[in-house]
């Protein structure tokens, strides 16, 4: 459990709405069904209101950076077969818009969830004939925050009902609980059970995933969601597992599932 000497203090979620571009982002959502919580919350709420303001304001939301890069991206040709992400898929603005609020998907060839990363990859090396991109590689992140960014304001919702997705999704749950490391720490000792307080300078959120890949001001870079499940793991000081390992995949789907209903926000921003 988190030590009581250590957390400082409660403090409630600001009441403050969150509107990008004219359009309202939904922060809070009904949980659904089996949720430990009766009410899902965005990790803006729960921000310094100078952290809120760049997420708010596309013109200084360093991830919006990426979002450019990725663009380029979409548009470059790469591989044997003289593609581009262009080439199959056109306009991003029309074809991917609201697909990132529904994954991880089942994939059937690769019998299990497959996220967006793990999409772009099977698109490059089947349609492209070019190289899967190294984990957290400059151009996978864009490429993914410029996908994932088409999405924006739409709210999550994954099919469980998909393959076997439910089983994932039972895995992902127990991982989620499961204590590790040498500071016998659980997702939820964070997330759950110390949902609100202060840890040091960080006030500790719901955990919720809508928001990735996020621009983090403390690495001033854009992080994606595996390297920050990786880096709560480590922080327990327990052996991180590898990126795209069942482990995190499945994690991934639970994690996901938890913000149910709340808009997709990618880049969002985050101490």
């Amino acid at each position: 459990m988190v030590s009581s000497s250590v957390v400082s203090a409660y403090a409630d979620p600001v009441d403050d709405k969150l509107v990008i571009d004219g359009q309202e982002m939904i922060t809070r959502a009904p949980a659904p069904e089996g949720h430990p919580f009766k009410e899902v919350l965005s990790g803006w709420l729960f921000r310094e209101p100078e952290t809120r303001e760049l997420e708010a304001d596309s013109f200084q939301n360093s991830g919006m950076l990426y979002v450019e890069r990725g663009q380029e991206i979409w548009n470059t040709v790469e591989g044997s077969k003289g593609k581009s992400c262009a080439s199959c898929h056109n306009d991003a603005a029309e074809s991917m818009k609201g697909i990132s609020a529904h994954y991880p998907k089942w994939d059937a060839d690769a019998k299990r969830p497959i996220n967006i990363e793990l999409q772009i990859d099977k698109c490059r090396t089947q349609n492209m004939g070019a190289e899967a991109y190294k984990f957290d590689a400059p151009e996978q992140k864009a490429l993914t925050t410029f996908i994932k960014y088409q999405s924006l304001g739409a709210p999550v919702k994954l099919d469980l009902k998909q393959g076997e997705m439910q089983s994932w999704w039972d895995r992902g749950k127990k991982e989620y609980y499961t204590r590790t490391g040498q500071l016998n720490l659980a997702c939820a000792s964070c997330h759950e059970a110390s949902m609100g307080k202060h840890i040091r300078a960080d006030h500790l959120s719901q955990g919720q995933a809508n928001g990735f890949p996020t621009y983090r001001l403390k690495q001033a870079d854009m992080v994606s969601l595996h390297n920050r499940l990786r880096g709560c793991i480590r922080d327990t000081r327990a052996e991180m597992p590898k990126p795209f390992s069942d482990e995190l995949m499945a994690l991934e789907v639970y994690v996901t599932w938890r913000g149910t209903g709340l808009s997709v926000e990618t880049p969002a921003v985050r101490q």
